[in-house]
């Protein structure tokens, strides 16, 4: 396999620097430096960070990938969720997850997991709560964060 190189991107938001950012249509994370030493610092076996060039800023970036990933959607206490039906327009996707609505994980599925993606509904990028303040204290412009533990009646979005 010959190396591709450096990665590179161009902006994804012109107007504010962003210290965190998921991009494109697959949920690309992407950090910037102080960002990365939080997933660096806390996460260290939950994620790969990979150097990523920007177009138009010196700044250091990275591609956050999650390495772990668990079978671990509480579809119960989720607010909705729909399933590729067998007479479905997507014969190869029938049974999986086609959108899920208030999305509710089992804690005791995810073993000691700082960072992951629930399997079957990979869009989901799940960090603990010290990862979520750690990315706060360094002044996140680019991510919302929402509860997925507990009964949704408990978390209401």
């Amino acid at each position: 396999m010959i190396d591709p190189g450096p990665l590179k991107t161009t902006p994804f938001h012109v107007d504010v620097k962003r210290t965190f950012s998921v991009a494109n249509a697959d949920r690309t994370p992407i950090a910037n430096e102080q960002v990365a030493s939080v997933f660096r610092e806390l996460a260290p076996d939950d994620v790969q960070l990979f150097p990523v060039e920007i177009e138009g800023t010196p700044e250091r970036y990275y591609v956050v990938n999650a390495t772990r990933r668990f079978k671990c959607i509480d579809e119960a206490n989720c607010r909705e969720v729909q399933i590729y039906p067998p007479d479905g327009a997507v014969p190869e996707q029938v049974g999986e997850y086609r959108s899920i609505s208030g999305l509710r994980i089992d804690t005791s599925k995810i073993e000691d997991s700082r960072v992951f993606r629930p399997m079957g509904w990979e869009v989901a990028l799940i960090v603990s709560e010290e990862i979520k303040e750690g990315i706060e204290r360094v002044g996140n412009t680019g991510v919302f964060f929402n509860r997925v533990t507990g009964p949704r009646s408990a978390h209401p979005e």
